[in-house]
């Protein structure tokens, strides 16, 4: 199939609503919920509120304990807690933006922030931060990075934490095999190389070919590359010669230093691999690092930011932030605003982050004793703050970006993978996309 086959005309911000507008929504009664549009009212501040937590699969505990804490400071205010699967809450928002059903607060990473926004589905928060306890004590640079993920005018989330790009490596594995730490790109490939054994069962690394395949695949290409920005004017960097060779490099390591299975595996599966077998290291985020601590103890592996290039620069795309939105249909947007403060106050922001292993967004959290003892925490931490890590901005604002870079492109991926469609010409056709939802946004918004 061509390139220009494969490019379907896309729908615009102001499409977007323009088409929520006109749906006739369904009315959603006192419980707060409605569809995208809808006005909503302030309430008494008491009453139930719904919030949807758009990773039920990993984070489920800590969120009930924050609930409760929350319910006895506020004995007025009930929390119905409804868990949605990392790869399902897309779907389940747009469903409920088009036919009613949001929720009063939910859990809205940066990639899906601007799709959402552009729906007209969520509150801007400024004035309330600006009114709030919370004024002063957020990260600047997860506001900003949130702010502009939904369009760079408004804040339509308060961002909790930001979930660095880690590569997990098995330190007694590293020693058995007299290597050192995966500290540059090209001890990474020498180790993914060394520790392979197939005949045992046994490989150097496990590369994410399933869900959410993407993110990780443009980490390590730029990572590679060296190359610091997404755009270069009006067209994307994705796919220069330096980066469609990175990319040819690392996609080369399937089924020669990784397992088949890769081809498709999500990050719950990736870990889990990662966490039972003989692989020696892993790209994945600070999110999991509790986990691999439960597994693994923390004897037997180490995380560290992303390696550097030969010549000690260190890339990475833009450390995912996610937050907490109040949706615009909500009834009782007193009562789900008081949610949001609670849940990204210092002594919430700390017990979920140190749970996730991320770092917390409210800057008293950050300076917690838990941040100096996890490792990998620290160290993404002070690799943000000391200069020494250069952000490539992805472009969430693009309504666009998460269909372009999930649904789209995963399956041709996995083709790279298998070797069935170059690197060339992934990147090419992907670049062809990212133009043009470029364009199209840019002529919205003048």
């Amino acid at each position: 199939m061509t390139t220009n086959a494969r490019i379907r005309p896309r729908g615009t911000a102001a499409l977007a609503l323009t088409a929520v507008l006109a749906l006739t929504a369904t009315a959603c009664g006192d419980d707060g919920s409605g569809a995208a549009g809808d006005k909503g009212g302030e309430g008494s501040g008491k009453g139930e509120i719904t919030f949807w937590d758009n990773n039920t699969a990993v984070r489920h505990d800590i969120w009930k304990e924050i609930i409760k804490d929350f319910e006895k400071e506020n004995p007025d205010i009930d929390v119905k807690y409804v868990g949605v699967p990392a790869e399902s809450v897309q779907s389940k928002y747009d469903t409920a933006i088009q036919g009613g059903g949001l929720p009063d607060v939910g859990g809205v990473g940066a990639a899906m922030l601007a799709g959402i926004a552009a729906q007209d589905a969520l509150e801007p928060l400024d004035k309330r931060l600006d009114g709030s306890a919370l004024k002063g004590k957020l990260n600047t640079g997860m506001v900003d990075s949130v702010r502009a993920a939904g369009g760079g005018s408004d804040l339509f989330t308060v961002p909790t934490s930001a979930s660095n790009g880690v590569l997990y490596y098995r330190t007694d594995l590293f020693e058995s095999a007299g290597l050192d730490a995966p500290t540059t790109w090209s001890k990474f490939y020498e180790a993914a190389g060394k520790l392979t054994d197939q005949k045992a069962n046994r490989f150097g690394y496990t590369i994410r070919g399933g869900e959410g395949s993407i993110a990780q695949a443009l980490d390590a290409m730029y990572g590679q590359s060296g190359i610091g920005s997404f755009w270069d004017g009006d067209e994307t960097t994705v796919n220069h010669p330096k980066n469609v060779a990175a990319l040819k490099k690392y996609a080369a390591l399937y089924k020669k230093a990784t397992p088949s299975a890769d081809l498709n595996n999500d990050f719950t599966k990736m870990n889990a691999q990662w966490d039972n077998g003989q692989i020696g290291m892993l790209s994945h985020n600070l999110g999991s690092y509790a986990d691999h601590v439960k597994a693994l103890g923390k004897d037997k592996f180490r995380g560290l930011p992303n390696p550097t290039t030969d010549a000690g620069v260190r890339v990475q795309v833009s450390n995912p932030v996610d937050g907490l939105g109040l949706f615009k249909s909500s009834k009782k947007k007193k009562a789900a605003w008081k949610f949001i403060e609670f849940a990204a106050s210092h002594a919430s922001n700390s017990k979920w982050n140190e749970s996730a292993g991320a770092i917390p967004a409210n800057t008293d959290a950050a300076k917690d004793s838990w941040v100096k003892r996890a490792e990998p925490t620290k160290l993404a931490a002070a690799a943000l703050n000391n200069g020494s890590t250069k952000i490539v901005q992805l472009p969430y604002y693009l309504p666009d970006w998460n269909t372009i870079s999930k649904a789209e492109n995963e399956p041709d991926f996995q083709k790279v993978l298998l070797g069935k469609m170059s690197a060339k010409d992934f990147l090419d056709s992907l670049a062809e996309q990212l133009d043009k939802a470029q364009a199209e946004w840019q002529k919205q918004s003048q």
